[in-house]
């Protein structure tokens, strides 16, 4: 069962209470008491869906334990914070960081934002991709082009899934903004603009398969 949600907390009254939270709720828990750890841990249990990372651990602090984690995969991260300040959460989200909860945060907001967090990503519940030398593994959130390892954002990530899971299908900006970035999104389309050329050059020769449709939207074109 795809349930299994890694938690990284040096405080271990609070571990156990997130821990006997999310096990209520349903989830495999695993517990890791410091930075260090939770990236051993993580090595250790390859069908980890979800990770909780602290801020403020020991060894290595949860921004590091968040960049390490993102450089070899795509999971979800959940960063727990003390930290007062929009400047401590935007650091989590730029080094690689889902989404983030401030402590002290009650059983029932930290459990709707896993659940969010988990739907927004689709873990466990799509496909695995292969089309023009693009391999695309959603469970591990692991794309290789040409056999060689492509790093991503969770976003770049799933604009591609979404792309090669309907190849040769013409999609509009609209369609890609309302379910890659959520129905709820408000910002300018030119944001998927953005995107799709990151996109081509991560994928390097493997790019010419996304295809632009002059104030259409955008196609992976591929006969593979």
């Amino acid at each position: 069962m795809d349930n299994k949600i890694l938690i990284a907390e040096d405080e271990a009254n609070i571990r156990r209470v997130v821990a006997g939270t999310l096990t209520k709720a349903g989830f495999s828990v695993v517990e890791a008491c410091d930075g260090q750890d939770a990236l051993e841990k993580f090595d250790e249990h390859p069908d980890i869906i979800l990770v909780v990372l602290d801020v403020m651990m020991p060894k290595l602090n949860g921004y590091e334990v968040c960049e390490r984690l993102r450089a070899r995969s795509q999971v979800p991260i959940l960063m727990l914070t003390a930290l007062d300040g929009e400047a401590d959460e935007v650091t989590g989200l730029t080094r690689g960081a889902d989404d983030y909860v401030s402590k002290p945060f009650s059983s029932s907001v930290l459990v709707a934002r896993i659940q969010t967090l988990l739907r927004r990503t689709a873990v466990g519940s799509k496909e695995n991709l292969e089309l023009g030398g693009i391999v695309l593994r959603y469970r591990e959130r692991l794309v290789t082009v040409n056999g060689e390892r492509v790093l991503m954002t969770p976003k770049e990530f799933d604009l591609l899934y979404y792309l090669m899971q309907n190849k040769n299908l013409v999609l509009t900006r609209d369609q890609i903004l309302s379910t890659v970035w959520n129905a709820d999104y408000f910002g300018d389309d030119r944001t998927v603009d953005t995107h799709i050329k990151c996109l081509r050059a991560k994928l390097g020769e493997c790019g010419r398969y996304i295809v632009t449709l002059r104030k259409v939207g955008y196609k992976f074109e591929c006969q593979a």
